[in-house]
């Protein structure tokens, strides 16, 4: 039995061994590069007096992250330009918005003996809207600023590159003006669900 317990304690750290490891050192530089499927919340607040709801989109998100310390780094989000349509009482056709939701983060990636890196981050985000359009007017949405919060994994398929999923939410409150009259505050607050390729430099 003792032979046993010690010929599987053997494999399994020789196994552990084997797994790519995608070291998070000081210094290091990581880019990525993917998809991200940008979800509001369902109440969107009430504009001229109607229930908002703002729908969801996918695009291209791309990351740039520098480690100031182990396992610690900064790292900005861009994207191309999402675009939501905007419904006011569940039919009313109020026009379209786009945006761009540049974010720079802390994050703490955790350091493991195996393929799969879990991380968290917090940091800050501005999101910029332009191109309103919309039906019923001259539509103005106010650019936002906020906190950002996200979770994730890499899953390492080379010595330098990984598969990462995350999960982002935003604080995007917005001021609404149609005509310049004030209508009132989008209430966005998006989930952003990404799937990308990371590769360390």
């Amino acid at each position: 039995m003792t032979k046993k317990l010690a010929a599987l304690t053997l494999s399994t750290a020789l196994v552990a061994l084997a797994a790519p490891v995608f070291a998070q050192s000081q210094g290091d530089w990581t880019v990525g590069f993917g998809v991200g499927y940008l979800n509001p919340k369902s109440d969107n607040g009430t504009l001229a007096g109607l229930d908002a709801d703002i729908d969801s989109d996918t695009r291209p998100i791309f990351t740039a992250e520098y480690f100031i310390q182990d396992n610690l780094g900064i790292e900005l989000l861009a994207a191309t330009p999402f675009k939501h349509d905007i419904t006011l009482g569940g039919s009313v056709d109020a026009g379209s918005v786009k945006h761009l939701p540049p974010t720079l983060s802390l994050n703490y990636h955790f350091p493991t003996n195996s393929a799969w890196k879990p991380y968290v981050g917090a940091g800050l985000n501005y999101t910029i809207f332009f191109d309103e359009d919309s039906p019923l007017g001259d539509l103005n949405v106010d650019n936002s600023f906020g906190v950002s919060l996200q979770a994730g994994l890499d899953y390492m398929v080379t010595e330098k590159g990984a598969v990462r999923l995350n999960v982002r939410w935003f604080d995007i409150d917005s001021d609404v003006t149609l005509d310049g009259n004030d209508i009132g505050k989008a209430e966005i607050d998006p989930f952003l669900v990404g799937l990308s390729y990371v590769h360390r430099f």
